[in-house]
């Protein structure tokens, strides 16, 4: 035991109750108990570990052990419709904003920012956009599409054509799983034309992803949509060397595993990892927003982005309250 509380990890659980037994009084008792957890404490890893280790970056070792990797990012112009009824939303959601903050109400701060992100990828269900607290409807929008694609998913269409002409497979991310859902609506399109698809939810079981993963591919799926967080870390996807990112989250750590889920060793395939975003919507301010943050995150952990410094976030915002400022500006 005394070994464990050097080095290990030890858990002390304790636990009050009361005792109603008592004529005059309740009864109070404390009960402690120690068990073990897994792992390795800090102390026996700077002890033990650190001085016989050397951490080694994949482009450090050489010899060419993974294949090219390219970003690329492509600005989608909405159609006329859609833009008349973003510009119209947004101009209302920020007065409505502006007003809140001047009042020192920061309740509406994420639903606008939530709204005004998700609205051009889920405009084929009408909007209701309510204050949280009140519940008062602020604003709304009727659906723009119905059965046909948006801009954006005719683009990601093009793109699945066309890797699939060179033999390639495609893994396309998608952050809206919830309530506004666009996997299943993404599929059906994918499907119509042709593609062999399969989504990855939540319901499977994270130690059975790869066993799924496998299972899809011998089936001969050749797009695979699925939520970034589910399979961030710990899951190597080298059957599918096109990553399409159709939204992103706010979490640089997230965006970053899995923009390179198929750029691991064994990678044999060029990797093109491709970022769609409407124009002159807030998804392209969060964009170049996250950009900035993962200059900074290579800037700090030894790797100079290609445009250096020029590039960093003084202010130190996070993304959301950067994205916010930029909105009431």
């Amino acid at each position: 035991m005394e070994f464990m509380r050097q080095h290990g990890i030890l858990k002390d659980v304790y636990k009050e109750s009361e005792s109603t037994s008592h004529r005059t009084a309740r009864g109070r008792s404390i009960t402690h108990r120690t068990s073990k957890g897994p792992g390795f404490g800090p102390k026996g890893i700077m002890r033990y570990v650190l001085p016989q280790t050397v951490f080694l970056k994949l482009k450090d070792i050489g010899g060419d052990v993974l294949p090219a990797y390219r970003e690329h990012y492509q600005e989608v112009a909405m159609s006329p419709e859609m833009s008349e009824q973003y510009d119209g939303l947004s101009r209302v959601l920020r007065a409505e904003l502006k007003e809140a903050l001047r009042k020192g109400d920061k309740t509406l701060l994420g639903v606008v920012l939530n709204v005004l992100l998700a609205w051009p990828d889920c405009c084929f269900r009408e909007e209701s956009v309510r204050h949280p607290r009140t519940r008062l409807q602020l604003a709304h929008t009727p659906a723009v599409l119905g059965e046909e694609a948006g801009p954006k998913e005719e683009e990601l269409i093009a793109l699945c054509r066309r890797e699939k002409s060179r033999g390639r497979k495609v893994l396309v991310y998608a952050t809206y799983t919830g309530t506004r859902d666009t996997t299943t609506r993404m599929k059906k399109l994918l499907d119509n034309e042709g593609f062999k698809v399969a989504v990855l939810r939540a319901s499977v079981d994270a130690s059975k992803r790869e066993d799924w993963l496998f299972e899809q591919v011998e089936r001969g799926v050749e797009v695979i949509i699925t939520n970034p967080e589910l399979v961030k870390t710990g899951l190597d996807m080298l059957e599918f060397p096109t990553i399409v990112f159709m939204q992103t989250s706010y979490n640089v750590y997230t965006l970053q595993q899995a923009s390179r889920r198929s750029w691991r060793i064994g990678q044999t395939e060029p990797v093109d990892v491709y970022f769609l975003g409407y124009k002159g919507t807030a998804q392209t301010t969060c964009l170049e927003l996250m950009a900035k943050k993962i200059a900074v995150s290579q800037s700090t952990s030894g790797d100079m982005p290609d445009s250096g410094l020029d590039v960093l976030n003084q202010s130190g915002d996070s993304i959301e309250v950067a994205l916010a400022k930029q909105l009431i500006a």
